[in-house]
């Protein structure tokens, strides 16, 4: 269910690999209540093919000092990774290091190993055959995918806003310009623009580009405003798929919730776009306008396991972009290459959950009032509900007259009551078994947790349930329970 790792680990930018009987997920790794980005090492989970509820942990994969850019104390921060297994057996772990010690948009790197889980130790930075770094475009956020022995490697980054007009085009030409120390000339030569997904293929050694990268999708800066491309452009977090005869490029678009994709019969050119294929906010799900999560920064991947395929994505919590979750739901590939829309869930990859026994509140997939919007940043607000966690403990906070919780599935099975384990709440929660209502709980509290119970009148069957409360305050909830 989602989250799929417990609810005190924090890992986002999602990119699974299946190798051999087992699939893996390498992504970087956050903090509880952080307040930048990807602070910890690289850890790797896999599950067994065969059964996608039980995810190891193997530890530490790739430490920070490992990377030749920390020194003493000033450790570089790890950026959303991708692997892909060599020619050679071995297995080749990409990524960008940022810190206090590095220039913005530096040399992505690679680290290696004998396993598919790690150790990893660091093997290169990305380089042209004389040795130089690869700097063209915006260098972030790498993919890579074994192409029947050609290896490619996509990055970028592309910002969200259209820079063709009057405005904001000095501005454009001045940050961008910063931007990694990169001259003038070199931002006003890149074609389309430096705001690009960008590709290029490597040499055997795995570090050694073959040519100049070159721009395979376009940022809303360079999208034909016409098109619906444009509503959807490409941003950041681009994950690279071969099904079938079609090349699937998943990306975050500039809307900064939902991944998006496209699709080509070439590896380096001819991308078009194809749709949205989740949103962490439900936006767009079924014609849906309305936020049902605090929307925040998304990254992630699909890939087909056992012959069904799944998109591996993080949702937010903390009310930061900070402190992301990974997530899974199954997807279908149409005939015709298409993606249907995925709905966000509680039970992701598995089946309903049965209703029985008592839940984490965290585990809720929709959470959200009138005035939810996106994640606050720093994390340090509760203008909206959020799950929070302190101390280890996870918890669903700032719950407001009207805020709607919501867990999709349940199998409802024989439920005569429910509980839910709340504080600093003064009103009720209604029930709502799918659209019906089905009981109501009054709750009064202070600021220690207080569990209230009441009889539901649930019918048997597969359901969404839903929390509604009515009443004064901001109150927290830790824990639902069937009776």
């Amino acid at each position: 269910m989602n989250p799929l790792f417990p609810l005190n680990e924090y890992v986002p930018d999602g990119e699974a690999h299946v190798f051999g009987d087992r699939v893996y997920i390498y992504g970087s790794r956050d903090s509880e209540n952080g307040e930048r980005f990807c602070t910890g090492d690289y850890t790797v989970y896999s599950a067994d093919i065969k059964d996608l509820s039980e995810w190891k942990c193997h530890g530490t994969s790739y430490k920070k000092e490992q990377d030749p850019r920390s020194t003493g104390d000033k450790l570089v921060d790890f950026y959303a990774p991708d692997c892909v297994r060599g020619n050679d057996g071995k297995y080749y772990l990409y990524y960008f290091a940022a810190g206090l010690n590095t220039q913005a948009f530096g040399p992505l790197s690679v680290a290696v190993s004998d396993r598919p889980e790690g150790p990893f130790t660091y093997l290169s930075d990305i380089k042209h055959k004389d040795g130089t770094p690869v700097l063209n475009f915006l260098t972030n956020d790498p993919a890579v995918i074994n192409d029947n022995g050609r290896i490619w490697l996509y990055y970028g980054w592309g910002l969200g806003r259209d820079f063709r007009n009057k405005i904001l085009s000095p501005l454009y030409n001045f940050v961008l310009s910063k931007l990694g120390h990169r001259p003038y000339h070199e931002v006003k030569r890149t074609k389309p623009s430096i705001l690009s997904c960008a590709v290029v293929e490597l040499e055997d050694d795995m570090c050694t580009v073959k040519g100049e990268p070159r721009a395979v999708l376009d940022s809303k800066t360079t999208a034909d405003k016409n098109s619906e491309f444009y509503h959807h452009a490409f941003y950041e977090a681009p994950s690279i798929r071969k099904f079938g005869d079609l090349y699937y490029l998943v990306y975050s678009s500039g809307e900064n919730n939902e991944l998006a994709y496209a699709t080509s019969k070439y590896p380096d050119r001819d991308f078009e776009y194809r749709g949205v294929i989740i949103s962490n906010s439900d936006l767009g799900y079924n014609g849906n306008k309305q936020r049902k999560a605090p929307a925040g920064t998304i990254h992630g991947s699909i890939e087909c396991i056992k012959g069904k395929y799944y998109v591996f994505y993080h949702r937010c919590t903390n009310n930061t972009d900070f402190s992301r979750q990974m997530c899974a739901e199954p997807v279908e590939i149409l005939p015709d290459g298409t993606i249907n829309q995925a709905e966000i869930s509680t039970q992701g990859a598995g089946l309903p959950l049965k209703a029985k026994g008592a839940f984490p509140a965290a585990l809720c997939c929709n959470l959200y009032n009138a005035k939810t919007k996106n994640v606050q940043g720093p994390g340090k607000s509760d203008r909206q509900p959020n799950i929070a966690a302190k101390n280890g403990e996870s918890f669903v906070t700032a719950v407001t007259d009207g805020t709607v919780i919501g867990y999709k599935y349940f199998d409802f099975q024989n439920v005569k009551s429910i509980s839910v384990t709340v504080r600093n709440a003064n009103g009720s929660l209604d029930i709502f078994s799918g659209d019906k209502k089905t009981g109501a709980i009054t709750v009064h509290c202070g600021g220690e947790w207080q569990e209230f119970e009441t009889v539901v009148l649930a019918e048997n069957g597969i359901f969404p349930l839903f929390l509604i409360y009515r009443g004064k305050g901001k109150m927290d909830m830790k824990s639902l329970e069937f009776k």
